[in-house]
């Protein structure tokens, strides 16, 4: 089913970007951690400016909230292999952002207003956060999935139940900014350290979230 937004844009309830049913080895995904990945500010100064308006509101009712970087997904691309299995090979686009600006544009109660009228995903969401999550499906060895029951102080979804996940996190692979990457070297380095995060950090969210053993994961 689709509805009509405000903006005159049209989207579905979710729209499935890319599947691919068997997964992707590390080898298959890549990353390109860019600031042209970055979120554009709206041209509107008081949409702006409910940015900050909304986090404060949100801060002064739930002191437990605080902000963080976060990778913000900027699209993405593919190509198939040449070889025999037809592969196909993943490359996200990434660049910065941070929770509070996810709270202010993607949950705003106006983020419609963020919107641009376009079909292609990366337009029509780059006034808008759009940090990249992460969720993994655990299967027990007995054949039951494994669920979560969200805190009623998180900041989205509150009690809502849930796969473990969470962020890959900027973090842990030493990101706070674009600049100390700006050469080719460094940026042919911190891309392949932000593939691999995208691999490490559902490992650790699971690890976190239900207590199981890293070794025990397969």
């Amino acid at each position: 089913m689709e509805k009509e937004v405000g903006n005159g844009c049209s989207s579905l309830a979710y729209k499935l970007l890319f599947s691919c049913p068997f997964g992707l080895s590390q080898p298959q995904l890549s990353a390109v951690f860019d600031e042209s990945y970055d979120r554009i500010p709206h041209s509107d100064s008081n949409l702006e400016n409910s940015i900050s308006q909304i986090w404060d509101q949100r801060v002064q009712k739930n002191g437990s909230l605080f902000n963080g970087k976060k990778f913000r997904y900027g699209g993405y691309s593919q190509k198939s292999g040449d070889g025999s299995k037809k592969e196909s090979y993943v490359c996200l686009h990434l660049g910065l952002t941070d929770y509070r600006t996810f709270v202010g544009t993607n949950l705003n109660p106006s983020w419609e207003k963020f919107l641009v009228a376009s079909e292609d995903d990366p337009t029509q969401c780059r006034h808008t956060s759009s940090p990249l999550g992460n969720g993994a499906i655990v299967e027990t060895s007995d054949q039951k999935i494994v669920l979560l029951q969200r805190s009623n102080n998180v900041g989205e979804f509150p009690g809502h139940f849930v796969f473990p996940g969470g962020h890959p996190e900027p973090q842990e692979v030493g990101i706070e900014t674009h600049e100390y990457c700006k050469c080719s070297k460094d940026s042919e380095l911190v891309n392949k350290k932000v593939s691999q995060e995208m691999f490490e950090s559902i490992i650790r969210e699971v690890v976190e979230e239900i207590g199981v053993p890293a070794t025990s994961l397969s």
